[in-house]
């Protein structure tokens, strides 16, 4: 990963840090244990800071070409070709075909057997996998103030990181569901969605009067995005180990690979997309430690969403379930991120890791449970009840993707 030389000669944004910043204990302990430095080298470190300034080439170029003519007829026909299909388009324009024949067909590298495992495994995780994605990878982003930025001139005050998850969620359940990574599958769809919206806020914020590149780079970069996409397939799985959800070693090396094909297809540069677990994680610390540089931004979004458990949907005993719910998230992000984080989060440093502690001895056996004929099978069923009944208790009503963002409402 990171092996091509920077070729941006601009000076560094001034979001970059002078040098890495220290990452959460437990990455670290995980990271020797796979032989990954803890911090980048200085040329990963120097090219981790000019991919701030590159965006999607690709889809940005199809968005200009979307709007700058036309706008509503030709998204329509981009979503025409996102669910059917370029060929279901007639006499399709020729920059909406050159994408398409690029992104459509799968890549020769691309093994459809690991990515079945891949969604199995991670399906398995259940509710459990869904907080640590929660409280440890979405809450710790906040951390990465820059991002942050985007995100607040997107509406995020105003919708709420309630809504921001959900429909986070609801993209990663449609791309670990059985079968729908495919061409015109659900997870596919969802994929070049968040793609679409993503150009679309690159778009929409970099021409805002109080944005300056020379500070924050591009709004969602590839920085970024590697950040994102690695935080939300591969933290969990690195987290879950903290708490006792253990896989085979193939089954990692699954992961790593469907977070390669998702990350290709949601437009990250092919050479910043994990080859290995062991470099997944590597993409994991090293992102962390150029990003982790907290401001008043990251208590400014992540102390509404410690409360987010506040306005939960419970059918029995609504206010003691939510007031337990909250303590046991917040158990979670302090368990994982560390008093520090807890700290630069605003949030109480000193809360006791009491529901991981719980839990490691159940997710142990089940652990052990699905190295049986057909366990594994169980436990992806059993995990996605769970994750089906955690979106309904918390979001209660069906998730549209990028609803949480103004830009992307106002380009539906």
């Amino acid at each position: 990963m990171l092996q091509t030389p920077p070729t941006d000669v601009r000076p560094l944004p001034s979001r970059f840090p002078d040098e890495p910043v220290p990452v959460a204990a437990g990455m670290r302990v995980i990271g020797r244990m796979l032989g990954v430095a803890a911090v980048p080298t200085k040329t990963e470190f120097d090219r981790l800071g000019h991919l701030l300034y590159a965006g999607d080439q690709d889809m940005d170029a199809l968005v200009d070409w979307m709007f700058d003519g036309g706008g509503k007829e030709r998204k329509r026909l981009f979503q025409q070709a996102v669910d059917e299909g370029i060929d279901a388009v007639a006499d399709a324009p020729e920059p909406l075909r050159s994408f398409f024949e690029k992104y459509e067909p799968v890549p020769q590298w691309v093994d459809e057997q690991k990515l079945t495992l891949a969604a199995t495994v991670l399906r398995a995780g259940g509710a459990d996998g869904f907080s640590i994605s929660r409280d440890v990878a979405l809450m710790g982003g906040y951390q990465y103030s820059g991002f942050n930025q985007t995100l607040l001139r997107t509406g995020a005050l105003e919708k709420g990181s309630n809504q921001r998850f959900a429909e986070t969620a609801q993209w990663a359940l449609d791309v670990i569901a059985p079968g729908e990574l495919h061409p015109a599958g659900r997870g596919y769809r969802s994929t070049l969605h968040v793609r679409f919206i993503h150009s679309m806020v690159r778009r929409h914020v970099g021409a805002m009067p109080d944005w300056d590149d020379r500070k924050w780079g591009v709004p969602i970069n590839q920085t970024d995005m590697a950040a994102t996409l690695v935080g939300a397939l591969v933290a969990p799985t690195v987290a879950g180990i903290g708490m006792g959800m253990i896989v085979r070693p193939r089954d990692y090396e699954a992961i790593a690979h469907l977070t390669r094909y998702v990350g290709w297809l949601i437009g990250v540069q092919e050479d910043v997309l994990p080859l290995s677990f062991r470099d997944a994680v590597r993409a994991l610390i090293h992102t962390s430690a150029v990003l982790a540089v907290p401001d008043e931004t990251s208590k400014l979004l992540a102390r509404p969403m410690a409360e987010d458990p506040g306005e939960w949907h419970y059918d029995r005993a609504p206010r003691l379930r939510r007031r337990l719910a909250r303590s046991q998230h917040l158990s979670i992000t302090a368990a994982f991120l560390g008093p520090r984080a807890m700290r630069n989060l605003g949030l109480n440093p000193f809360v006791a890791p009491w529901y991981p502690l719980l839990r490691i001895p159940v997710h142990l056996f089940r652990s052990v449970a699905m190295l049986r004929p057909g366990g594994l099978e169980h436990a992806a069923r059993r995990g996605e009840r769970e994750m089906t009944t955690f979106m309904r208790t918390m979001s209660g009503d069906e998730v549209t993707i990028g609803a949480a963002s103004e830009v992307a409402s106002e380009a539906a």
